[in-house]
């Protein structure tokens, strides 16, 4: 007992507490240090994956083509297109795969009648929904940064994951 109690206390005076970053909870308050150090990380985690999508895209096949808003689309002149306007409706469904093709979740996530302008969706699924023509469907290819970010889906999807997501308008 004395030998366990002996390690517990060397072990907890081993830690370094003074170098680790603490962290607010979701909702905390954050200094402009602190936004400028996760801007900062995020745009380095941005580059990283840009990187790494952009070898993956060189073994395919398929080509992708780069979006304004920072993610790839597998049709050619897709954001030449005309774009739908705020408060129109959209029917789509899609679904999420990581970089090995696998799929994340067994269904596909669908909306009805969603309004442009009034979505609670990832930012480059919205962004294609504005290009995509009614019956199409198109892959896009999303860095974490558009997708879930630092805190992932809170359910299948971990933090920092880009994403390929088959997105199809009904």
């Amino acid at each position: 007992m004395k030998k366990l109690l002996f390690i517990s206390v060397l072990g907890l005076l081993s830690c370094n507490t003074s170098t680790q970053q603490a962290h607010p909870p979701v909702g905390g308050v954050l200094s402009q240090k602190d936004l400028d150090v996760s801007k900062q990380r995020m745009r380095n985690l941005n580059d990283v994956e840009r990187i790494h999508m952009q070898h993956w895209i060189d073994g395919q096949s398929e080509k992708y083509y780069q979006m304004p808003m920072n993610y790839w689309v597998s049709t050619e002149n897709f954001s030449h297109r005309e774009r739908r306007q705020d408060n129109t409706l959209i029917s789509y469904s899609y679904d999420l795969y990581d970089f090995d093709k696998t799929k994340i979740y067994d269904e596909p996530t669908e909306r009805r009648d969603a309004k442009f302008g009034h979505f609670d969706e990832i930012k480059a699924i919205e962004d294609a929904l504005r290009f995509i023509h009614d019956g199409e469907e198109v892959t896009l290819l999303v860095p974490s940064s558009l997708a879930y970010g630092t805190f992932g889906d809170e359910k299948k999807i971990d933090n920092d994951v880009p994403l390929i997501i088959k997105l199809k308008a009904l």
